[in-house]
């Protein structure tokens, strides 16, 4: 199964990072093949909030959906994606924020997918690996667009 895991430490706090994350609904906008994001659900469970979310991604001529439980925890400052429904036989996504210094965080990202199909994989495959690695960049480059570029 593909994976792609990497630790940054950014000039922005964890609670800043925690809510760029969990908003999910703006994802369209700067997230790598992702052409749409639905939140189908939200609810609150034991201090924590659980969305079911559809996203659309797409490259070139190709165009797919999956749906995933994504679980905010704001005590923990994690935020998990599992997989529910699509073009994967696995999906597994973990983003963990730490504290560190004064006003910047460390940021732990973690994804682990595996395509249902042989011929979906051998085309996306390396599409999704190159988007995976630029996914914590992208995030990066939003939270200076939204809490400013660091000085």
């Amino acid at each position: 199964m593909p994976q792609f895991s990497t630790t940054r430490h950014v000039p922005h706090s964890a609670t800043d990072m925690f809510d760029l994350v969990a908003d999910v609904k703006s994802y369209p906008r700067f997230v790598p093949l992702c052409e749409s994001l639905v939140v189908r659900s939200r609810r609150r469970e034991e201090g924590r909030e659980i969305l079911i979310a559809t996203m659309a991604i797409a490259y070139k001529m190709i165009r797919e959906s999956f749906t995933t439980r994504v679980v905010l925890d704001r005590e923990a400052m994690t935020i998990r994606a599992e997989y529910l429904d699509g073009p994967f036989s696995h999906l597994e996504n973990v983003w963990r924020f730490e504290p560190h210094g004064r006003g910047d965080c460390v940021v732990h990202f973690n994804i682990d997918y595996a395509f249902r199909s042989r011929a979906l994989s051998m085309l996306m495959g390396a599409v999704f690996d190159r988007a995976f690695r630029k996914f914590t960049q992208a995030f990066e480059e939003r939270a200076d667009a939204v809490y400013g570029a660091p000085a």
